[in-house]
C-alpha cells in the first residue's frame, strides 16, 4: 500500500491527536512528501547535467530536517550567520553551503573562505572586501556574482527581486554596469560564478526563465572576453511557485526545466554546472500547522473561531491575505473531518489585533471548541519563520512517516519553546540591572 500525501496527511493527524502532539498547536512534516519531492526535483533537472541542489534555509532551517535533506543529496542555501550556524550543526558546511545575503558581514566573508563555502557577492563593494580577504592563494571556496537581470516584476511586488530598483544584486541595465561586470572578472581570476534569482512566490516559470537566460548571455559575454572559460557555473536561484489553493502543486519541475530548455536551450549543452536554490516548492506541500479551537463566538451574526494559529506562525496570511492565503479544514478532536453544513467563519488567531486571523468568513462546517483546524501546505516559512508579538513560543514539529500497515511514525523536529525559554529571550538575566528610579 502507498499512501498519497492526503492520505498521510489524514493517518498522521489522527494518530496525533490520539497521541496528544497537536494542543494547542503544532507543525508536521511528511517526510515521504519531502522524499518525493527531491527525486521530482533531480529527475527533472538531469538534463541540465552537473547540478548541485540546495534548499533554501530560510524556508524551513530547522536542523533535523537540514540533514535529512542532506541525505538526500540536498544542500544548503544560507543568508545569515543564523542559517548558517544551523546547517553546520546539521552536518552541511564548505562546499555544501552557498552564502548569499545583501548584507554580509566581513567576518561572514572570512568564515565562509575558511570553511569553503561558496559566496554570491552581492555588489561591488562586496567584491572589494573579497580582494582583501582572498590574497594570493586561490581559494577553496567558489566565488560568483550576483546579478539582478531587471527582467521584471511577478504578481507579488515584496517578493520579487528582479524589479528595475531592488536592493538584491547588481542591475545589469544600469549603465556601466555591463562593463564593470567584464571588468570584474578579468580582474579577477577567482571569480567563476553567476547568480540570479528573479523572486519567490508569485513570479512564474517564464519570468525566471528570462532572469537565467540573461545570466546565460553575461557569462558568454565575460567568457568571450577573457578568452576562456572563467565562469564555469551559473546558480539559478530558485522560486518556483506554490498554489496555496488546491492540493495540487503548481508548476513542476519538469515544467519549470522545460521552459528553461525552451528559453535558452544551450543550458543543457555540458559546458556549465548549475545551483538550485528552491525551499517553499520542496517543502509547503508536505508540511502542515493544527491548532485546537479554543473558544468559539459570534459578533456582529459573524461566528468566530479562536485558535492558537495567528500571526506569530503566519505572518504573511494575516498581513497579505490576498497573497498568501491557506486551505484550512476543520476536524474533531479525535482528527476526524468534520461533516455538516458549511458556515462562513473568522478563523481567528490569540495575538492582540483585530487582524490577526487566518481567513475571513471561511465556508466549513461549523467549529466548536476542542475542535482542530488544519493550516495546509504550511511546510515552508510558517515553521521557521516565527514572530515574536504577544511573547507566544514557538510550536512543537514532528516529522512523520506511514509505514505500509498504515502505522504512523513521529520523530521529534523541535520541541515546543518552554516558558522559561521565553523569559530567558526577554533579558531574565538582567532583571535588576538597570538604575531603579
Amino acid at each position: 500500500m502507498t499512501d498519497t500525501r492526503t492520505e498521510r496527511k489524514l493517518r498522521a493527524l489522527a494518530a496525533a491527536a490520539r497521541q496528544d502532539l497537536v494542543a494547542p498547536m503544532a507543525g508536521f512534516v511528511d517526510l515521504a512528501g519531502v522524499r518525493e519531492a527531491v527525486e521530482d526535483l533531480t529527475k527533472a533537472f538531469a538534463p541540465l547535467g552537473r547540478v548541485q541542489h540546495t534548499v533554501a534555509a530560510k524556508a524551513c532551517g530547522l536542523a533535523p530536517l537540514l540533514r535529512f535533506l542532506g541525505d538526500l543529496g540536498v544542500d544548503a542555501e544560507v543568508a545569515s550567520p543564523g542559517e548558517t550556524a544551523v546547517a553546520e550543526a546539521a552536518g552541511l558546511r564548505g562546499a555544501r553551503l552557498v552564502l548569499d545575503s545583501p548584507a554580509k558581514t566581513t567576518a561572514e566573508l572570512a568564515h565562509a573562505l575558511a570553511e569553503g563555502t561558496a559566496v554570491n557577492a552581492d555588489n561591488f563593494q562586496e567584491l572589494a572586501r573579497l580582494d582583501a580577504l582572498v590574497g594570493p592563494t586561490p581559494p577553496r571556496s567558489v566565488l560568483g556574482v550576483r546579478v539582478n537581470p531587471q527582467v521584471g516584476t511577478g504578481r507579488i511586488g515584496d517578493t520579487s527581486t528582479a524589479t528595475a530598483t531592488s536592493k538584491f544584486g547588481i542591475p545589469l541595465r544600469d549603465n556601466g554596469n555591463r562593463a564593470l561586470l567584464r571588468e570584474a572578472f578579468a580582474r579577477r581570476p577567482w571569480l567563476t560564478r553567476l547568480h540570479v534569482h528573479v523572486g519567490s512566490q508569485g513570479c512564474p516559470p517564464e519570468l525566471m526563465a528570462e532572469g537565467v537566460a540573461a545570466v546565460y548571455e553575461l557569462a558568454e559575454e565575460i567568457n568571450a572576453s577573457t578568452g576562456h572559460r572563467q565562469v564555469t557555473s551559473i546558480d539559478l536561484g530558485g522560486g518556483l511557485p506554490v498554489d496555496f489553493t488546491s492540493a495540487t502543486g503548481g508548476p513542476t519541475y519538469a515544467d519549470y526545466v522545460a521552459t528553461l530548455l525552451d528559453r535558452v536551450p544551450a543550458l543543457a549543452d555540458g559546458r556549465y554546472s548549475y545551483v538550485t536554490e528552491f525551499g517553499r516548492s520542496l517543502l509547503a506541500k508536505n508540511g502542515f500547522l493544527v491548532s485546537a479551537v479554543e473558544y468559539t463566538k459570534v459578533a456582529g451574526g459573524r461566528h468566530i473561531a479562536v485558535t492558537h494559529a495567528g500571526a506569530h506562525v503566519a505572518a504573511r496570511t494575516v498581513l497579505q491575505p490576498e497573497h498568501w492565503p491557506l486551505r484550512l479544514g476543520a476536524f474533531d478532536a479525535a482528527g476526524v473531518p468534520k461533516t455538516g453544513p458549511e458556515v462562513p467563519q473568522d478563523i481567528a488567531g490569540p495575538l492582540c489585533f483585530a487582524g490577526d486571523l487566518l481567513a475571513r468568513e471561511r465556508p466549513l462546517p461549523l467549529l466548536a471548541p476542542g475542535d482542530l483546524v488544519v493550516a495546509h501546505d504550511t511546510g515552508a516559512y510558517y515553521f521557521g519563520a516565527h514572530y515574536a508579538y504577544n511573547t507566544l513560543p514557538r510550536p512543537a514539529v514532528h516529522g512523520f512517516t506511514v509505514s505500509e500497515r498504515g502505522e504512523v511514525r513521529f520523530t521529534p523536529i523541535r520541541r515546543a519553546q518552554s516558558l522559561t525559554e521565553l523569559v530567558a529571550d526577554a533579558g531574565a538575566e538582567y532583571v535588576g540591572a538597570l538604575p531603579r528610579a
